[in-house]
């Protein structure tokens, strides 16, 4: 099973093209993934919030959603009414993403370093691009996301590497989110700590949404990520 390419027409950055392999030379970047049905712009509206050194793109989804666009599809249980995901197709969007990941390794190779945040489908996306390339992504901030299981032999293999790295990741949520099912909120909370150097948080009252609260939280965070890496 394939998955449409991430399409580089899609993308917004922070700076024009002209000026971002001097800037990706000398600044940290920051990759932004929407959620379900959204598109490049939506968290674009984070970014005042955040430590300003980044470098911001903002990757679109990769088939049409809705208003938007999506990583890979979604249905609905017709029993318990919660979003159904395939894993084949989520995997083949993670190859998709990673083979964009690394052709932007080969185009700006002398990134200082690489943060990733995504909301909802996009914090999984994340969370799939740091499996495959832990050595490569330095920090993960997943909001009103989730880790997909893993249940191949490559996958368990990936996982096994990263336990190894344990790259910072940042998971915030509200502990009663109305669209991530608790089995996804199980799996994810046994698998991160044991694959990341977590910082989880609870925000009550946002659903699936993000606060003021969180996003200080988050820029706090990915502060001390930049003094970490210098």
């Amino acid at each position: 099973m394939s998955a449409p390419a991430v399409d580089p027409a899609r993308i917004r950055w922070s700076l024009p093209e002209g000026e971002r392999s001097r800037a990706l030379a000398e600044r940290p970047l920051l990759l932004l993934l929407h959620g379900y049905g959204s598109n490049a712009d939506d968290l674009f509206g984070l970014v005042p919030h955040l430590p300003h050194s980044f470098v911001v793109a903002a990757i679109e989804g990769l088939e049409p959603a809705g208003p938007g666009w999506a990583w890979f599809p979604l249905s609905v249980d017709p029993v318990t009414g919660e979003l159904v995901r395939d894993l084949k197709q989520a995997d083949a969007a993670s190859g998709s993403l990673v083979e964009w990941f690394d052709a932007l390794a080969v185009e700006y190779p002398d990134i200082p370093s690489i943060h990733l945040l995504g909301f909802s489908q996009g914090g999984a996306m994340s969370l799939e691009l740091m499996r495959h390339r832990p050595h490569h992504v330095d920090s993960v901030v997943v909001l009103a996301g989730f880790a997909l299981p893993a249940e191949s032999p490559e996958a368990h293999a990936r996982d096994a590497v990263l336990a190894e790295v344990r790259p910072p990741v940042f998971w915030g949520r509200d502990p009663h989110d109305p669209v991530i099912a608790p089995p996804m909120i199980e799996v994810t909370r046994r698998w991160l700590p044991e694959h990341a150097d977590l910082t989880a948080r609870l925000y009550s009252g946002v659903g699936h949404g993000i606060n003021l609260e969180e996003l200080e939280d988050v820029a706090e965070f990915l502060a001390e990520r930049l003094l970490e890496n210098g």
